[in-house]
């Protein structure tokens, strides 16, 4: 309930204004994060995007939301699947035309902090945290469960060193016993539990109320420019989903997926 009304609050903020005159596109770049295995990889794989749309569609992987934002500012990109939120907002608050267009994905399990084994700190004692050193990726989807996990202990960040290392980075400090704690994603992620354990689990964040998901974002530009070719990506994104949660394919889709 508390992910619906999350996800349900932040779309009503936003409004697509998808009413301008078509312009011609005549190809189209996305960003995604390869970390996560979707559906929509094998849409990508079989071509489906470029059959629906009638242009070429370029894929270019990204590690970070904020990455995501500066490709769009530039240009480079106009669609993105799988921004966190929080590199959305401070984009979007430091003037950055982006809109939502879809939750692309929810997954608490997959991003977390890592407390080193050495400290013997759990839950019960995340008080011992203060004074601690922790690694994370400033501005990311990481950061934001990271100031929630602190808020829900009661322990001020204030009282913390915070080091802005990618996950990749941070899980190679935490490797090395330079940083008490780290937080990311993914594979740096899985790294990071094998030198210690999460505080709290992805269930159990849920019930605490903190959420982790990550949205398809475009320019207000392009969505108002090209409305039936945004219309159409979502719609082949939608259909993917809906062919692996029918499960009937998925032995066919998770091979593709998992490349």
């Amino acid at each position: 309930m508390k992910r619906t009304k999350a996800i349900s609050g932040l779309l009503s903020l936003i409004s697509l204004g998808m009413v301008s005159p078509a312009f011609a596109q005549d190809a189209v770049t996305v960003a995604y994060f390869q970390e996560w295995p979707m559906p929509f990889q094998y849409a990508k794989a079989k071509g489906l995007y470029e059959e629906k749309l009638g242009v070429p569609v370029n894929w270019v992987a990204f590690d970070s939301g904020t990455a995501m934002s500066a490709a769009m500012a530039a240009g480079d990109v106009q669609i993105a699947i799988s921004q966190g939120v929080p590199p959305f907002v401070v984009a979007v608050s430091a003037g950055q035309d982006l809109e939502v267009v879809d939750i692309a994905a929810s997954y608490s399990d997959n991003d977390n902090c890592v407390v080193a084994s050495r400290l013997e700190i759990d839950k019960d004692s995340a008080g011992e945290l203060t004074g601690k050193r922790v690694a994370l990726p400033v501005g990311t989807i990481a950061h934001y469960g990271f100031l929630q996990q602190m808020e829900h202990f009661g322990v001020d960040p204030a009282s913390m060193t915070i080091v802005d290392m990618a996950p990749a980075e941070a899980a190679a400090a935490f490797g090395q016993g330079s940083i008490d704690m780290a937080c990311g994603w993914g594979g740096a992620l899985d790294r990071m539990k094998a030198e210690g354990n999460v505080l709290l689990s992805g269930e159990e964040k849920e019930e605490a109320g903190i959420l982790a998901f990550d949205l398809t974002t475009t320019s207000a530009r392009f969505a108002a420019e090209n409305p039936k070719l945004l219309a159409d990506f979502l719609a082949v994104t939608a259909d993917a989903n809906a062919m692996w949660n029918a499960g009937d394919k998925r032995d066919e889709m998770l091979p593709v997926i998992a490349q």
